[in-house]
């Protein structure tokens, strides 16, 4: 009889629903130069369930933002946003000339090949919060940057 509860007790559990977290790939950090105090954080996200991008830091940095890139009258401006939308099972990009994470008055220079840690934090459409740790490669201070074309 034990072992037919116990059993039962264990499929419950097998069987109980498990919630999808959200995924970050091809996460890396534009390097910096000495006595730059400033750079972004790039990756592609994917919230399965929809949430909303609320919150980032990391120990490089000692203030870290989540931006947007947008034109207003002609001119392309950055700024701080309070947070960006996750649509469920959408991949959301990050990249240059874009959304971003602003990593701000940086404690020192950031060098190719470095790892850098960042923290996300998801606030799903249930309201509860996931905080995800990614490690991010430095890449060099001109990676992302278009190519340009000469004649």
């Amino acid at each position: 009889m034990i072992r037919h509860i116990l059993a039962f007790a264990l499929l419950g559990t097998s069987a109980a629903p498990v919630i999808a977290q959200t995924h970050v790939a091809n996460a890396w950090v534009r390097g910096t130069v000495a006595q730059q105090k400033s750079t972004g954080a790039f990756m592609q996200i994917v919230s399965p369930q929809g949430g909303r991008l609320v919150q980032a830091s990391s120990p490089v940095a000692c203030v870290v933002e989540i931006h947007e890139m947008a034109m207003e009258n002609n001119v392309m401006k950055m700024r701080a946003i309070p947070g960006l939308d996750l649509p469920a099972g959408k991949t959301v990009e990050l990249k240059p000339g874009g959304y971003h994470v602003m990593l701000m008055d940086l404690k020192r220079e950031l060098k190719d090949g470095e790892q850098v840690p960042v923290t996300l934090v998801v606030e799903g459409t249930d309201g509860k919060r996931e905080s995800i740790q990614v490690t991010a490669p430095v890449k060099p201070l001109a990676a992302g940057t278009p190519a340009k074309h000469g004649h």
